[in-house]
Parts: C-alpha cells; structure tokens; sequence
C-alpha cells in the first residue's frame, strides 16, 4: 500500500490533536512530543520536533493558541507553554463537530465492507 495516504490521514488529524492536548492544560512543545508518543505512537507513528514545532507556529500565527514563556530553570533554558485562545477553542469545537461528522459519514460508506472483497 502507498504510505501516502496514511500520511495524509495522519497529517490531517495533528493540527485537531495538538489543539485538544492544549486544551486539556498548558504544556510545552516536548511534552506534547512525549504525550503523543507515548499513547498515539502505534496509529500515529512516532512525533517529532520537525513536525510538531512547525504545527504550534502556524496555530499559534493563525491566533489559535498562545505562547507564555516561563523564567529558566536550573536545569536549563526557558520553555515556552501554550494554551489556547478564544479563536482556539472556538476553531476546535468546530472541529470536532465536523471530525464526527465526517466519521460518521465515512463509516457509513465502509460499513458492511470486508477486506476479502475485491476492489472494483
């Protein structure tokens, strides 16, 4: 099968995900990475910085989230923690209204298909 497709269902998805792990509370990009990775990694594959940190830009451009950075640590620098705006959990209810539907509507299209049946 061309991963391609599985790519794009997962690419897709991500921005609606980020969105609802920043909802839930204020975090930081690597726990967010670690979140991920740990409970999603089997479907989702594993995250990384190259593809999560260009995702909290955009959303964080298109004023979905906000960014507070918190005073160094000893053990390092500063982090930088996110939460969601008004526009944010606004844009992610639609989201997940739509996300329903749309599950819904594919379900219904795949419903009763085996994978023993042959493509046409």
């Amino acid at each position: 099968m061309d991963s391609r497709y599985i790519q794009q269902f997962k690419k897709g998805s991500l921005e609606m995900i980020l969105l609802c792990l920043i909802a839930k509370r204020e975090t930081y990009g690597y726990e967010i990475i670690l979140e991920l990775n740990n409970n999603g990694a089997s479907v989702l594959g594993y995250a990384k910085e190259g593809t999560v940190y260009p995702i909290l830009y955009r959303l964080q451009q298109a004023e979905l989230i906000k960014c507070r950075i918190a005073p160094s640590t000893a053990n390092g620098g500063s982090k930088k923690y996110y939460s969601l705006t008004g526009k944010g959990r606004e844009t992610l209810e639609e989201l997940l209204k739509f996300w329903d539907s749309y599950t819904e509507c594919v379900n219904a299209f795949i419903k009763g298909y085996t994978h023993s049946e042959k493509a046409i």
